[in-house]
């Protein structure tokens, strides 16, 4: 063994000891496997620590200006495995736990996924996160630390059900409590107004309900380069659940209980059900609360390092991302003009100077609009401010465009007793950015059209990324493997390089290669579907696994793993498996290719219609595999409680990307860039990424597109043009599957059969008739699904198409996507950890090792 290599794994072999002693009170020969995880990760924290210390201090020393991103949502993944990548420590980890016996599944299993997220955005936010840090960037993120995540998804015989997601239940070894840096936010009360030196109105508080918020911080490694120690950011996430302060016990001792546990109930859940008024008012306090909290955090922050509030929009950069905490520019002016003195005319420049707004979404359902007498009711105080804040974007409209009062009620922040929160984050930010050059497009043209013809040099595009370390180098190491032997490990922080990798697709033993290690992938995914996948009864009973093929069978696996929306149209993909069914049951013969179709995502607990599309994929999951002359050519499985971990085992395994939106309505997506760099093909709509990944890959080694353009669909929106039942009536095969909803043949009770007829009718039924154009797309969905099949029958074909793919995603990675934010919004430099910083920290850490040190 090499003697640095010996030196290191003796250092970690001592430091597990230390804390397993020292924390947990255990000698190693009889710590559980569970004390074991804990003792390991505080080891591998040690050198963390060091770099998080030294990374904040360096920060702080060099005045540095600083990037501060809000988000409701974050889905990290496990942090163990990501960590000991990105610290470049697999090689010393498997030799240390060999050499004491433990084995790193065993720990793993003991890791967690944080419940912080739902989908897309909070991904997205992690990818950043990453990337952030690993481009050194001086950057902090705020977010809420959900007790119970969003859920925990099972499914009873079809129906989900949600759970709480335990992910607390344990010791969280990776995240500190900060009660030193707790903070008072504010709702409801009575406003006291009064006027400051300056002329403006300033408001005060009276018999207002008061909650603590608590941090836990957790730190984000960066990647290390060969120059440069690696830096730290930090998450910090605030709860209310911790503070026995925030428990209203006269309340609870007059037996209004629920009353009584509101405010420590705030951090609970994640997106509340807001069908109802008391999930509308907790979303709006959670909201309230991010924002609140952080910003006393961040100029608390300021003026410690910096002194002079007025500095605050040279030294500071706000990222709203998505309309969510929108509020955090309300407050920011709030507390600069009555806590710290500003002139209410600099407080809105400073303002509009920091603040940015990413938006995520064209869906109306997602830009968030408040009831007036809500927010005036929950924070009569920022209330003031947005009436204010309205007022002086009217009259600027009206400066702007005398005569025209139709324009200032479509643009008004105010209407129809509504606050609209994307309106008047894009009346004050200094920058608006869509996500893909499509969504930017429909963003300036359509949704924000009155916005962009006002101040056309906010509106920006910047494409999503996401990062190679965790969905190539960590979630598919025999791939990355593959790649660094052929064109090194510079991809894995340059990933710009990894066009190299394309002079390989035309070279035979490379497709072989790509092809066993996708083989090989495929039966790790297989063993988790036979072991991990359970089929529940209607009691939440495991009554079996989902069917897979044999390890040895050659098959096409085809995955779409994402949140369940009409928009995405799992229902589309799932229509053409009845549609395959269909094919199968009259000739056998039809299909000459194995397929495994993977469907995973979680529904909104209030949104119906998804549910019930759920229930429409067990259905016809349940129909297909159980059906033995069709099972030997088709199965269909439906990933139950889909996250992170669950995504690194299903996507290095994927042959096929669905990614069927209906064109014009998916921001941009991260799935399809996760997919495409493990090889995954894509069949899609020419919609959000999509689009510019095709343009970079090459329409040669694209050949699955499918469906209606975007300008096509708001064409016959426009024009009425579209009627489903044209196509229902003149396609037997699309006619025989949507049949299928009705006439009983799936389904096994009469609960099952109303839900399947409202499906039906969502298609073809005069209230909705197909809005999301499914059977528009159904027949050139089934037609590019067969050339698919006709490609893989070439597998060596296939190979150097998969291997053409990866090779064109270099401007896919988040490193590149932070980097234009940097340097186009934010207008920030990298910030290396300074070395005389960090070895001044390393030396009082070293000192701090021998303080109880046994005497000689």
């Amino acid at each position: 063994m090499d003697s640095t290599l010996e030196f290191q794994a003796n250092q970690l072999t001592q430091a597990i000891k230390h804390y397993l002693i020292t924390n947990l009170g255990k000698v190693e020969s009889i710590a559980s496997t569970e004390e074991f995880y804990l003792a390991f990760c505080m080891a591998l924290r040690e050198k963390i620590m060091i770099n998080w210390a030294a990374t904040n201090q360096t920060h702080d020393e060099t005045k540095a200006k600083k990037i501060y991103y809000f988000c409701m949502e974050y889905l990290p993944g496990k942090f163990l495995s990501h960590n000991i990548t990105n610290l470049g420590l697999n090689e010393i980890t498997n030799i240390v736990l060999k050499k004491m016996g433990r084995n790193l599944t065993d720990l793993l299993s003991h890791d967690f996924d944080p419940g912080l997220g739902n989908g897309g955005l909070g991904r997205l936010a992690s990818c950043f996160l990453d990337s952030l840090a690993t481009q050194k960037y001086p950057a902090w993120a705020y977010g809420l630390r959900y007790q119970y995540g969003i859920f925990e998804q099972q499914i009873y015989n079809g129906y989900q059900v949600e759970k709480p997601d335990c992910w607390l239940l344990n010791q969280n070894p990776w995240e500190f409590r900060r009660d030193i840096h707790s903070k008072s936010v504010k709702f409801g009360g009575n406003i006291i107004q009064a006027v400051n030196r300056h002329g403006d109105r300033v408001y005060d508080l009276e018999d207002f309900d008061e909650v603590r918020a608590l941090p836990y911080d957790t730190p984000i490694i960066g990647f290390p380069d060969e120059k440069v120690e690696f830096t730290v950011s930090t998450l910090r996430l605030w709860s209310t659940k911790e503070s026995p302060r925030n428990v209203q016990l006269q309340r609870y001792n007059a037996g209004e209980m629920e009353a009584a546990k509101e405010n420590t109930s705030l951090t609970d859940v994640l997106y509340p059900n807001d069908n109802h008024d008391l999930g509308k008012k907790i979303r709006l306090k959670q909201e309230f609360l991010l924002v609140s909290a952080s910003i006393q955090d961040i100029l608390q922050q300021h003026l410690r390092v910096h002194g002079d509030i007025m500095s605050l929009a040279e030294k500071t950069q706000i990222q709203i991302n998505d309309t969510h905490p929108t509020l955090v520019i309300v407050e920011l002016i709030r507390r600069l003009v009555k806590n710290l003195d500003v002139p209410y005319k600099k407080a809105f420049d400073m303002a509009h100077q920091i603040c940015n707004y990413t938006n995520h979404t064209i869906m109306k359902e997602a830009m968030e609009e408040w009831n007036e007498m809500r927010l005036q009711s929950l924070l009569p105080r920022q209330h003031k401010v947005i009436q204010h804040l309205n007022q002086d974007f009217c009259d600027h409209i009206r400066e702007k465009y005398p005569n025209d009062e139709e324009k200032v009620r479509r643009m008004s922040l105010i209407s129809n007793g509504q606050i609209k929160m994307a309106y008047l984050a894009i009346y004050v930010a200094k920058r608006v950015n869509g996500v893909a050059y499509l969504h930017t497009e429909i963003l300036k043209h359509e949704v924000f059209k009155d916005f962009f013809e006002m101040y056309p040099e906010k509106f920006v595009h910047i494409t999503n990324g996401i990062t190679p370390r965790r969905w190539l180098l960590g979630s598919n190491p025999k791939l990355s493997e593959f790649i660094t032997k052929r064109i090194t490990n510079k991809w894995i922080r340059s990933f710009h390089e990894i066009t190299k990798l394309k002079e390989f697709a035309e070279d035979k033993s490379s497709q072989e290669e790509f092809l066993q290690i996708k083989k090989e992938n495929k039966k790790r995914l297989f063993d988790f579907i036979k072991k991990q996948n359970p089929i529940r009864d209607y009691k939440g009973r495991v009554i079996d696994h989902y069917p897979v093929f044999e390890d040895d069978e050659d098959v096409l696996v085809d995955v779409q793993i994402k949140r369940i929306h009409e928009y995405k149209r799992q229902f589309l993909n799932v229509l053409h498996a009845l549609m395959l069914y269909n094919d199968i049951k009259k000739d056998p013969t039809s299909r000459k290719v194995k397929r495994l179709i993977v469907i995973g995502g979680k529904a909104a607990p209030g949104y119906d219609l998804a549910k019930k599309i759920i229930l429409f994929i067990f259905i016809v999951a349940r129909k297909i595999n159980n059906d033995p002359d069709v099972s030997k050519h088709l199965k269909l499985t439906f990933i139950e409680n889909y996250n992170v971990s669950k995504a690194e085992v299903i996507i290095p395994a994927a042959d096929l990307s669905c990614q069927s939106s209906t064109a014009g309505y998916e921001a941009s997506g991260t799935g399809n860039m996760k997919l495409t760099i493990n090889g995954a093909l894509t069949i899609g709509t020419e919609d959000g990424a999509n689009i510019e990944m095709r343009e970079a890959i090459g329409d040669q080694w694209w050949p699955f597109s499918f469906g209606s353009s975007a300008p096509e669909i708001k064409k016959m929106r426009k024009e009425k043009t579209y009627n489903p039942l044209d196509f229902y009536i003149q396609h037997e095969n699309i006619h025989r599957a949507v049949d299928m909803l009705k006439d009983g043949s799936l389904v096994k009770n009469e609960h099952e059969h109303s839900d399947m007829l409202s499906l039906y009718n969502i298609l073809v039924g005069a209230e909705y008739m197909d809005r999301y154009f499914v059977i528009k797309d159904l027949l050139s969905f089934y037609e590019t699904q067969k050339k698919a099949e006709e490609l893989y029958l070439d597998k060596n074909k296939w190979a150097k198409f998969a291997i053409h793919n990866i090779g064109g995603m270099s401007r896919f990675s988040s490193d590149e996507v932070i980097n234009n934010y940097a340097k186009s919004i934010w207008h920030i430099d990298p910030c290396p950890l300074e070395p005389f910083i960090l070895e001044r920290v390393s030396k009082e850490y070293l000192e701090t090792t021998t303080c109880f040190a046994p005497q000689k």
